[in-house]
């Protein structure tokens, strides 16, 4: 067994059970990619058993911090059936479930999802590249199914020194499916949409939309970066009027009116916009605009925390202008799925455009992932997604 020795004095997350260890922590020692190493302190101390990924900055990834722990198909077998154990407990109202959240269940770089009768399977990482046909096979065998497909093409593969793969691991078949959740149907590719499919990580905001919705009898919606109309849908639902979708995608788009169709509601509801959704605030606020709800869900501006200060403007760039188009009383749902950008910064970045747009907001709610996403205590760089809802105060 191969060891990686740590410089003194950086045993300390380990020691609290964070799962990485970094390139800049490493004294001495290496292996090859996704090879299980020891890894030690700098008086040789044993700390965690992990998976060496030498092109990465992240270079081990830990499995275990029994020393007794033997890292082999048992294992993965016995982590995947505790993963899928906790979605069962969390009795999901949905046939789309995250059934392995990477680190979160004890999987670094390793993301599975379910979609009905498919499974879908992310491999980020070197060790779980590794050790890929084990997890296939274990996870066929705990879900009682017979379709696996592939979508490791992530930028994650890239800084392992991995090539993308994509395709069938195991069974095959269209990969054209529709998810059930929370009464509404929603199509999608397994292997054309974004990430493994879906966003299955907004389930539960989707549900809250068509709530806030009906509750609040929200008329006038304008669902932005809409890609194949969750939101839309939603709102549709929940008795919205009109929603108007704006999408840089038009192929996400016409997936998005199929999806209305989809779930029976009315066609003519619903405008479609193909185009640049800054631009398309920014006519919105020109020609007077309003709106009773606006959604913002934008894609990934800061993977880490360097790209905090410039996707901070970006954020608020568009809240700002998302501000100002919201009616007295209506309610904006602004999300970010950026890792790099914290709760309570965004928190600060919406405040700050609500104050520059001019508008009296209350905070109503904060948002999170679906509880298929989870956070640990051992690894709160796992919580990405976060959202507010916020109502421009009404008029007396």
């Amino acid at each position: 067994m191969k060891t990686i020795r740590l410089k003194p004095g950086k045993e300390r997350s380990l020691l609290r059970r964070h799962p990485w260890v970094f390139d800049g922590a490493v004294a001495k020692g290496s292996a090859d990619p996704g090879e299980t190493v020891r890894v030690d302190d700098a008086e040789g101390r044993f700390l965690a058993w992990g998976a060496c990924s030498p092109a990465s900055k992240i270079r081990v990834r830990a499995w275990s911090f029994e020393q007794a722990q033997r890292i082999d198909a048992a294992f993965f077998c016995e982590r995947l059936r505790a993963a899928i154990a906790l979605r069962e407990r969390l009795a999901v109202a949905s046939d789309g479930v995250r059934l392995v959240h990477a680190e979160a269940d004890g999987l670094p770089g390793l993301v599975v999802d379910r979609y009905g009768d498919t499974l879908v399977a992310q491999f980020g990482a070197a060790g779980v590249e590794r050790w890929k046909g084990v997890i296939a096979d274990a996870l066929l065998e705990l879900t009682g199914l017979s379709r696996l497909y592939e979508r490791s093409d992530t930028s994650s593969r890239q800084l392992e020194g991995l090539p993308e793969a994509t395709g069938w691991l195991r069974g095959g078949g269209d990969t054209a499916l529709v998810l059930q959740e929370h009464g509404c149907k929603l199509g999608l590719d397994v292997a054309l949409g974004h990430k493994t499919g879906y966003y299955l990580d907004q389930r539960d905001n989707r549900g809250l939309c068509r709530e806030l919705v009906q509750r609040y009898g929200l008329a006038e919606v304008l669902n932005c970066y809409s890609y194949t109309g969750g939101f839309t849908v939603a709102a549709l639902a929940g008795g919205a009027q009109r929603v108007v979708s704006v999408d840089s995608s038009g192929p996400a788009l016409q997936q998005a009116a199929a999806n209305v169709a989809l779930n029976g509601l009315d066609a003519a509801r619903c405008e479609w916009l193909d185009a640049d959704v800054n631009a398309t605030l920014r006519r919105f606020v020109e020609q007077g605009r309003q709106f009773d709800a606006i959604v913002l869900d934008p894609p990934k501006l800061a993977p880490t925390a360097a790209h905090a200060e410039r996707a901070a403007r970006a954020y608020k760039d568009i809240n700002r202008l998302g501000f100002k188009l919201l009616k007295p009383g209506g309610l904006l749902l602004t999300f970010s799925c950026s890792g790099g950008v914290g709760v309570e910064l965004f928190h600060k970045i919406v405040a700050s455009a609500g104050i520059d747009a001019g508008v009296d907001g209350v905070f109503l709610q904060r948002m999170g992932g679906a509880p298929d996403h989870p956070m640990t205590v051992q690894f709160p760089e796992g919580e990405y997604l976060k959202g507010l809802v916020v109502m421009r105060r009404p008029t007396a």
